[in-house]
């Protein structure tokens, strides 16, 4: 079994049939009917074709009829429309795509026979097969080149008006139309791919924001590269605080298993949900009286730590509640295991009391170690997380009154974090991660797999 090395920055999207490595970045490869589906509904679908065939013009086609036949031109002789066009992909390992596209051209014009004239309409099969070529990689951009452009004519109808057509006239538009529709053709192609070719590169290189908290910058890293599976595609994406500096995420190498039924796979590396996940969780900290109306279990969490006060703190005894100040410490890790994602994050928990005009009583402050099982979903194009709590370790930073075993506060503060603290992570994750339009192809029933290290979109 092979393996294929993808080199990019975020995650990878592919149709594959060996086992590849997904570096750190966001590679793509797209299967040939995801690329089918996609140059057909650009080029046919939404008539870009259509468009620029339609100013295509003729040159005259002009006979002298020999010693028998009557002197021939055909003038005006101009495209009236492309019926049922139909287009075909089929990759090129190591050199690009291969385009054909099979249309009826019906054409209209004017002919003169000897002193007659009349109207001429000609219907021709064509077959336009073209190697498309990337080149010149610059700043996230390419350039597409056509090489080795063929166009074949097929039947051709010649139909006038007054339904008399001799076989020289037949013959002569026959010869004129191989010689010059190919060398007429394959620019129009030309030009519909670049133009394609931009809008494409549009859906590549795209900055999208992560609600106000900054940007993801997705852009493409390397020249496309293409297998008999799969285009392949290179993104590097930049996590950006705004206002502030890139988030880095690290390059160690995941594998992706075999996945053959699909038209598109997104793998997203571990190391770019953390750089996001760091962008979207950053929550200030947060103070509020221990009472009822703000968490459930506050009468239980206060007698729990009034047990734990040694007995000679007179200063520690009194009627007013307990305050509580909860500090995010650190960025969120997600870790992927096979079928399941955990969030880790750490949380300072200060508990303190304040008597009117007196100063402020440290009575504990606690670090909260959180294991948060994700829930993970897509929705509008965006990757949407939903936490839960899972477990929480405990322990003890300090108190200024000498408190000095914690076991028992583990399910108060366990209440406390999930009652207050949680819905805000949940709040802070809902706007999602933006994933990119990749090519324009729609994340519609779409399946999530989590393996080692990467998390896979099976669209």
């Amino acid at each position: 079994m092979t393996m294929l090395k993808l080199f990019g920055t975020i995650f990878f999207c592919s149709l594959l049939s060996p086992s590849q490595e997904v570096l750190s970045g966001l590679s793509c490869a797209v299967s040939p009917g995801a690329m089918q589906n996609v140059l057909s509904d650009a080029i046919i679908q939404n008539g870009l074709l259509q468009q620029h065939l339609q100013g295509l013009v003729l040159p005259n086609i002009v006979g002298d009829g020999g010693l028998l036949n009557s002197p021939t031109s055909i003038t005006g002789l101009h495209l009236v429309k492309s019926q049922l066009p139909k287009l075909s992909v089929v990759l090129l390992p190591g050199i690009g795509v291969q385009l054909t596209i099979a249309a009826k051209l019906e054409l209209s014009g004017n002919c003169l026979v000897g002193l007659l004239s009349d109207l001429i309409d000609i219907l021709v099969d064509v077959n336009i097969t073209a190697n498309v070529k990337c080149t010149n990689f610059e700043s996230g951009t390419v350039q597409v080149v056509i090489e080795d452009c063929l166009c074949i004519l097929g039947a051709i109808k010649i139909k006038i008006l007054s339904g008399l057509l001799s076989l020289s006239v037949n013959e002569i538009v026959l010869n004129q139309l191989r010689a010059t529709l190919p060398g007429l053709l394959c620019p129009v192609v030309d030009i519909v791919i670049n133009l394609v070719n931009i809008q494409l590169m549009g859906t590549l290189n795209a900055v999208i924001p992560v609600g106000t908290a900054g940007t993801i910058h997705y852009q493409l890293a390397s020249l496309p590269f293409t297998s008999g599976l799969f285009l392949g595609l290179d993104l590097d994406g930049a996590v950006k605080q705004v206002g502030g500096s890139i988030i880095p995420h690290d390059s160690s190498a995941s594998a992706l298993p075999p996945l053959l039924d699909k038209l598109l796979v997104l793998g997203l590396r571990q190391s770019f949900l953390n750089a996001v996940l760091s962008l979207l969780i950053q929550i200030p900290p947060q103070t509020f009286t221990c009472t009822p109306e703000v968490f459930s279990g506050a009468s239980r969490l206060q007698e729990a730590i009034a047990t734990l006060v040694p007995a000679g703190c007179s200063t520690c005894r009194g009627t007013s509640p307990l305050s509580v100040k909860l500090t995010l410490s650190g960025n969120p890790l997600i870790l992927l295991e096979e079928n399941k994602a955990t969030v880790e994050l750490s949380v300072m928990i200060q508990v303190f009391v304040q008597h009117l005009d007196g100063p402020i009583l440290n009575l504990l402050l606690l670090k909260a170690d959180l294991g948060l099982n994700a829930q993970v979903s897509i929705g509008g194009s965006r990757l949407v997380l939903g936490l839960s709590l899972g477990s929480i370790s405990l322990s003890l930073e300090s108190s200024d009154v000498g408190i000095s075993s914690i076991s028992d506060l583990k399910p108060h503060c366990s209440s406390l974090l999930a009652e207050t603290f949680l819905p805000l992570v949940n709040g802070a994750l809902s706007i999602g991660i933006p994933l990119p339009n990749v090519l324009g192809i729609p994340l519609i029933k779409v399946d999530v797999q989590i393996f080692a290290g990467l998390l896979v979109i099976l669209v």
